[in-house]
């Protein structure tokens, strides 16, 4: 995140897109959110507009205050007692859906797990059961590092049943990763597995994790799911296995009833300094938004099926996995592996299989699809889908009119939607059966949701480029860090008001009103006074027929001051020369102008990316400028930044 003192100025618009898509008749018709008036009611007084969503809830006690405070301090459904895994289990499980089908996982290597929310609930109270015997109770925390399996959500759920606060850690990340999150979390247990799968090979995660118990005084227990015939240590005295304490457990499990503002999970993110973020949600507010965006957003039907692709690593999996769709009583599809195992059309058979009718993945997963080839999803039946989604980095217009035509086969709306860890839901959507879309638009806010565009001074922008903020406030926003309650206030409260939110992304408004988000505001290129965000020549330089995907950074350039670089990974079928960087450099000049024209264009046969997908453009400046690379245990493939490293290297010296 940058701090308070970032400066900018606003941010040049280049890229003109004017395609407009309108949601379709028949998708209209039976729209959960269908009535245009929703967006003024909800501003006049969003405060009754939330409240709604609340009302659809389960409270064990109704609050004493819609809302109270402001800013950092905002906190809502004040008073109000409440359990998120009654909510997401026992009120579906105690009547018509009982025996609906909750949740459907399908292995890498291929099993199947169907269960009912009965058999859900079933599963969540005896595990609640089995961690209340161990000591295990509200307020303390409990660590999960699980591949994507049922017992996950099992976890998740069950942790909150207790009223014990969960901190999942993603389960591709390193031993060291894992520690940092236990010690500062004070965790006092962990739940993991004996391993799971990734592209047919084995992912030992006990050993991972003994790793990183050497260094955690306060875990007191670990528990293993046995996923497979992983070999694994189990310390005595310590080490539980999941399935014996499963068949010790008793079945109920009283529910620990909450204060809305008692905290519900931990999330670490990225921080600039280095030390992870520790985000902490709320149980009340937290639920509410989470459940209310899922069924507006994603037109939520009792028949569909929903498969948001994310791991429950990240926000997107708490949210719109488990916590969202669960309290709206979806069926959820959750998958092991790689999207390309054993083969490229894996995704795309599983939705055909499965009966998907709604589909949620990120901008990085889409380029990839791109970039493998149209004969993977044209191959498939994918006539059951009629819903698309996108979440994580903007997607650029050219990705999101190949999703749009190959796999939603033009007859599906797209939801574009902007969030963050932070912030718990979604905030800027389109609600697909009332707004019509631009690819690559967030479009607008959703309602009840106050955002905006402002400059460095707080004056907001009607048109154009500037800071994307959000004033006032919403239900699932974060309490805030954990144990860090100055570094919360610095980085999101301080740059203009108290009441106005900085995520620190740079975005321009369209003369429809439309939100388009530029990207981070510190990987915002300074060229020759120009202020150019980065989604933006990206957007360019992935419109050219051979790019998949791209990253531009800055660098130093002795007559413009910062001159740009473009990373390209290309498609299937084109081969790097120094006449394609030409052509793709002069592309982008005709696309959005001569000024962010690339000084150079670097192929990589991949870019360094987060395992949540988001391209890592700090590594690449550290590459470009031949200093020491910084933290890499965040990447999918550290190996790929080594490579590009010598490549970058050897050109250079050309």
């Amino acid at each position: 995140m940058p701090d308070k003192k970032t400066p900018a100025e606003g941010l040049d618009s280049l890229l003109e897109e004017n395609r407009t898509f309108d949601p379709p008749p028949g998708f209209v018709e039976g729209a959960v959110a269908s009535d245009p008036t929703i967006y003024e009611t909800a501003k006049a007084d969003p405060v009754s507009f939330w409240e709604g969503f609340a009302n659809e809830l389960e409270w064990a006690e109704r609050w004493d205050k819609p809302v109270e405070g402001e800013g950092p301090d905002m906190r809502w459904f004040v008073g109000g007692k409440i359990n998120a895994c009654v909510n997401c289990v026992d009120r579906h499980a105690a009547g018509e859906r009982a025996h609906k089908t909750a949740l459907i996982w399908e292995g890498e290597p291929g099993e199947e797990v169907r269960w009912t929310y009965a058999e859900l609930a079933k599963q969540v109270n005896k595990f609640g059961s089995a961690l209340r015997t161990l000591g295990l109770g509200k307020g303390d925390r409990v660590a999960i590092y699980m591949p994507m399996v049922p017992e996950a959500v099992v976890a998740m759920l069950a942790c909150a049943r207790i009223g014990a606060i969960h901190s999942v850690v993603f389960g591709g990340f390193s031993s060291e990763s894992l520690r940092d999150r236990i010690e500062d979390a004070g965790a006092k247990a962990l739940i993991t597995s004996d391993g799971g799968w990734r592209r047919g090979k084995e992912v030992p995660l006990k050993r991972f994790s003994d790793e990183a118990l050497a260094d955690t005084p306060t875990i007191e227990h670990v528990i293993v799911v046995k996923r497979g015939e992983f070999a694994c240590a189990m310390q005595d005295g310590r080490d539980h296995w999941y399935h014996e304490l499963m068949e010790a457990a008793e079945n109920p499990c009283s529910p620990e009833m909450m204060d809305s503002n008692d905290p519900l999970f931990i999330l670490y993110t990225s921080g600039t300094t280095g030390k992870p973020k520790g985000i902490v949600h709320s149980t009340g507010g937290y639920l509410t938004g989470a459940y209310a965006t899922t069924r507006w957003v994603f037109d939520l039907k009792d028949d569909d099926v929903f498969w948001c692709t994310a791991d429950i690593g990240w926000i997107t999996g708490h949210s719109y996995i488990v916590y969202g769709p669960l309290a709206a009583g979806a069926t959820i599809v959750i998958y092991e592996g790689a999207p390309d195992w054993p083969q490229r059309d894996r995704f795309w058979k599983m939705c055909e299989r499965l009966g998907v009718t709604v589909f949620y993945t990120a901008p990085t997963a889409i380029r990839a699809f791109m970039k493998w080839g149209d004969e993977w999803p044209d191959g498939c039946d994918l006539s059951k889908l009629r819903l698309l989604g996108t979440v994580g980095e903007p997607i650029n217009p050219e990705a999101w009119t190949w999703y749009h035509r190959h796999i939603g086969g033009e007859r599906c709306p797209i939801v574009d939607t902007w969030w963050q860890t932070e912030t718990g839901q979604i905030l800027i959507t389109p609600l697909p059966g009332l707004i019509s879309t631009k690819p690559g638009s967030a479009t607008k806010a959703f309602p009840g949701v106050d955002a905006t565009i402002l400059d460095e001074a707080g004056t907001e922008v009607p048109v154009g480029g500037g800071y994307l903020a959000i004033r006032g406030g919403w239900p699932a926003r974060t309490l805030g860090i954990w144990g860090d309650e100055q570094r919360f206030i610095d980085t999101y409260w301080s740059k203009w008001d108290r009441n106005t939110y900085f995520p620190g992304d740079g975005a321009k408004r369209d003369e429809d009103g439309f939100f388009w988000i530029l990207g981070r505001v510190d990987d915002v290129i300074n060229v020759s006074g120009h202020r150019i965000g980065t989604m933006e020549v990206e957007s360019a330089l992935v419109d050219h027929e051979a790019v998949a995907e791209a990253a531009v950074i800055g660098v130093p350039h002795e007559i413009k001051g910062t001159g740009i670089v473009a990373f390209a990974s290309l498609r299937d079928g084109f081969e790097p020369s120094d006449d394609l960087a030409a052509a793709i450099r002069a592309h982008v000049g005709e696309k959005i102008g001569a000024i962010a024209r690339p000084e150079s264009v670097l192929f990589a046969a991949d870019l360094p990316k987060t395992r949540s997908g988001k391209i890592m453009r700090r590594l690449l400046r550290d590459i470009a400028e031949g200093r020491a690379l910084g933290d890499t245990t965040t990447l999918a493939d550290p190996a790929v930044v080594e490579t590009l490293q010598k490549k970058y290297e050897a050109e250079a010296g050309d």
